[in-house]
């Protein structure tokens, strides 16, 4: 197994001027390694994750990553800048540049080291030894957790702590004590008169309060025992954030006094929390961006549900949320019953809105990549075959390898079957986003039925949410331990299908079908002023919130008309993929014609804004709201808004569900549909101009004013 890193992937004097100069400087020195096959293939896979969410932490931190399958062994490249390098951090630029590319499907043990090389950055003598160093192969055996002289030394020889010679050479020691709960024998041995020094729960101590019978002395200390927090973190990737945020988190729980395990569910999977743990816990905090593993686990306990940045930023106010949260509810009995208290929904301490928000944002996650595969494969078959091909015979009866019109018939037969499964998934997953996996089943059942009672996208809506309500109520309703075991097996998938097949078949699928029909049809039948009006209205939602909840909503509107017969739901496609490219797009003609009004990285960023736009990568825009929000975001709505009523009034269509101009040849009316997308962005492209060349008091170009200023990024960018 190759090292993570050597002294050829370190950069002590890198002088890019910007995140995307920095990561091509070390990924060429990966390629130049033989660690990555395709370098623009990598870079651009960089650049897709960072797009997601910005990876600069505070301290002066860079660390863009991602997995990619250009990439053949787990690899990490560090770079120094003298100068610092803006990766998005809220205290400003980076002068410590990690590099870390995983493989697709890359082996545990790299992956172990990356974990806990996260974990490593969260302390300050790390990355002080790091800004000290003078020599690369110092720096690299200093990320691998060695110390000088130790690759040589014999067994048992160079490191004295280290258990003579049997720690693993590449993996670092921790700088901290460990905390009692993580590790128990080392709490064993170590452990102070007290009940600060007593062990969490199984953690080791057989008598320890809820590893069995607590004895009349620790009884009576229960009331004065540490305040026990249990805690999951993840994040897209699964490299970094994940445990960066653990690590912020246990450190958080140290100087607050309070016991706080962590389970980390990376890319090297995750073990789970002892159950006794979750049951003598008084609350729980869930700090990720992707959906926690086996929630239901954590049901009935006070929660703090944020995302994975805040846990890095801010451990120590989540630790006082998650307090308030347990006083909130009242957890006096320190350590209850899962089942003692009602079952909460997840994010029970959000408002109706986010929370029904983030409900349909899960199903419409998981929708759309067989929106894009289905949307491509049937409009390629248009494309081939014309619109005739639709009323082919099956390739399974017929098929010619020397025909196009077969190959036209098997795309868009794939292409069908894939659209098939666009309203289970839905409201599978939004029941998914409701109560965890228990959901699926009914939301899956619920979303077929919508599609036979012809109710489509909107049965498929009402599905989802009434599957979680079902399960909801039937996981409040008190069952006797001894079936505890078969209810999420057995008793939920029966009980919520029938009662949720029940009330779609019988209650309100026919109300449903009804107003889908009524929809499709008043969209056929939209023109002149009203299809204008709904084409500003869906273009200003792409733009607002580049790629977030708003944008998801509108594009989820679209494609959800995409499963339906009807040129009023493919000018409507049109409308919102138009509008949804002008952001970056004018961002980036922005650059060129006023370079002046934007900083050096804004300008880099622009150039990478031009590939995003015409790819319909909404995102591409963000680096630039996120600096000077109240003069991109209207700009960018505004001349998204003027898109999408041109898009609808043109009458331009397109079954495609993604691609940008990419797919320009499958679009009707493909001329006038670019002259939508080139009006809305010269119009952005003005208006981000103006605003920007106002004036400040001392005559500096506000933009660059606000730019040199630190902003907080969004921690669900």
């Amino acid at each position: 197994m190759a090292e993570l890193i050597v002294p050829e992937l370190v950069e002590l004097s890198l002088t890019a001027d910007s995140g995307q100069a920095a990561v091509r400087a070390l990924g060429t020195r990966m390629a130049e390694a033989g660690r990555v096959a395709d370098l623009e293939a990598f870079l651009a896979d960089v650049a897709a994750r960072e797009a997601r969410m910005p990876t600069g932490l505070e301290g002066g931190i860079g660390i863009p990553h991602c997995r990619s399958s250009q990439v053949s062994e787990p690899t990490l490249a560090f770079g120094r800048s003298r100068d610092g390098i803006d990766f998005g951090a809220p205290d400003g630029p980076a002068d410590l540049v990690f590099l870390i590319a995983a493989p697709v499907g890359g082996d545990r043990d790299h992956l172990a080291i990356l974990a806990e090389l996260a974990r490593r950055l969260m302390r300050p003598e790390f990355t002080r030894a790091l800004r000290e160093a003078t020599d690369p192969a110092a720096v690299a055996a200093l990320i691998r957790g060695e110390r000088p002289g130790e690759r040589d030394a014999g067994p048992g020889e160079g490191d004295g702590d280290a258990g003579n010679g049997t720690r693993p050479p590449e993996i670092p020691e921790r700088a901290e004590p460990p905390r009692p709960p993580a590790d128990s024998e080392t709490a064993a041995s170590e452990a102070k008169p007290g009940p600060e020094s007593a062990s969490a729960p199984g953690a080791g101590d057989p008598s320890a309060p809820g590893a069995g019978e607590p004895s009349a002395s620790e009884a009576a200390s229960d009331a004065s025992r540490p305040f026990r927090i249990v805690a999951v973190t993840s994040c897209p990737t699964g490299i970094a954030h994940t445990y960066m945020a653990a690590e912020s988190l246990e450190r958080a729980g140290r100087e607050a006094g309070v016991e706080l395990v962590v389970e980390t569910q990376g890319s090297g999977g995750f073990t789970r929390l002892d159950p006794a743990l979750i049951a003598g816990a008084d609350a729980v905090i869930l700090a990720h961006d992707v959906e926690v593993r086996e929630r239901e686990r954590f049901a009935g306990k006070p929660t703090v549900d944020v995302g994975v940045k805040a846990a890095v930023n801010r451990a120590p106010q989540l630790v006082e949320e998650a307090r308030a949260a347990a006083a909130r509810e009242g957890s006096g009995a320190r350590a209850p019953e899962p089942a003692a208290r009602p079952a909460l929904a997840p994010g029970a301490g959000e408002g109706f809105g986010s929370r029904l928000r983030r409900y349909l944002m899960s199903g419409v996650s998981y929708m759309v990549p067989f929106v894009a595969a289905g949307g491509l494969l049937i409009a390629l078959s248009f494309a081939i075959g014309g619109h005739e091909i639709a009323d082919a015979p099956s390739v399974a009866d017929h098929f010619s390898w020397l025909e196009g019109d077969s190959w036209a018939a098997l795309f868009h037969q794939i292409g069908g079957a894939a659209f098939g499964f666009l309203v289970p998934v839905l409201a599978g997953y939004i029941a998914f986003g409701m109560v965890d996996r228990p959901g699926l089943v009914p939301g899956f059942v619920g979303g077929a039925i919508a599609v036979t009672i012809e109710a489509g996208f909107l049965g498929g809506l009402v599905a989802g949410l009434l599957s979680g309500l079902v399960v909801m109520g039937v996981q409040r309703v008190g069952v006797p331990p001894s079936l505890r075991g078969v209810m999420p097996v057995l008793v939920i998938p029966l009980v919520g299908s029938a009662v949720v097949g029940f009330l779609m078949f019988v209650v309100v699928g026919e109300p449903l079908a009804a107003l889908q029909r009524e929809l499709t049809d008043w969209l056929d039948g939209l023109s002149g002023s009203n299809a204008v009006l709904l084409g500003a209205v869906l273009g200003a939602m792409m733009c607002f919130d580049l790629g977030g909840p708003l944008n998801k909503v509108a594009y989820a509107f679209a494609v959800g008309g995409l499963a339906e017969a009807g040129d009023g739901n493919l000018r409507v496609m049109a409308a919102v993929m138009a509008a949804g490219m002008v952001p970056p797009l004018a961002m980036a003609l922005a650059t060129v014609v006023r370079a002046r009004l934007f900083t050096r990285t804004e300008r880099e960023n622009g150039k990478a804004a031009w590939v995003l736009g015409a790819s319909f990568i909404t995102e591409g825009a963000i680096p630039f709201a996120a600096a000077d929000p109240l003069r991109v975001i209207p700009s960018a709505m505004a001349g998204g808004a003027l898109t999408g009523a041109l898009s609808m009034g043109f009458e331009a269509t397109l079954r495609a569900p993604h691609g940008g101009v990419f797919v320009v040849p499958l679009i009707g009316s493909p001329f006038l549909y670019l002259v939508a997308i080139a009006a809305g962005t010269a119009l952005s492209t003005a208006l981000v101009v103006l605003l920007k060349s106002r004036r400040s008091p001392t005559g500096s170009p506000v933009a660059e004013t606000e730019a040199a200023r630190p902003e907080a990024v969004p921690e669900t960018a």
